[in-house]
């Protein structure tokens, strides 16, 4: 594997862990939780959480916004075995993905449905980032329910 991607790959599972490690605290009831009336529950973002991996890599292959439309009506996550399941199930599709991409195949560029173009590796990187921005609103929406994780969120 690209060793890049391998370093890109690692920073998703550090991310991945701590999500897991949250959801292991939360108790069902906490997935209704609305911080602010007008923003995703805490349910509502985990399951955004859970589909990230899956879903960045369709657009990152093309999918039209009708594809990505069957897909998020496809996938439902209710609880919170479902969610850590999907979110494991996810990040490991995406490292198999990434592990046979070849040099070529990472420096190719492709366009999203709504008109921005990064080669595969970019889009990694946008992974990660898409990833660790969810993984700080769960974490301040968590606080301010008052139920603080209180872990670690870098290595």
């Amino acid at each position: 594997m690209n060793p890049y991607c391998k370093s890109a790959l690692h920073q998703i599972q550090v991310c991945i862990e701590t999500l897991v490690k949250m959801i292991n605290q939360l108790e069902e009831k906490d997935l209704l939780d609305r911080p602010s009336p007008d923003k995703h529950s805490v349910g509502e973002l985990l399951e955004h959480i859970a589909l990230i991996c899956e879903a960045d890599w369709r657009i990152s292959n093309e999918a039209s916004q009708e594809d990505m439309e069957v897909f998020y009506l496809s996938v439902s996550y209710q609880d919170l075995t479902s969610i850590r399941e999907g979110l494991l199930e996810h990040f490991e599709s995406l490292c198999s993905k990434y592990q046979n991409l070849s040099e070529k195949a990472l420096l190719t560029e492709t366009t999203s449905h709504w008109g921005v173009t990064y080669t595969r590796y970019e889009w990694l990187l946008q992974i990660v980032a898409h990833l660790y921005h969810h993984r700080g609103q769960l974490h301040s929406m968590l606080v301010h329910c008052g139920k603080d994780p209180g872990l670690l969120m870098f290595e």
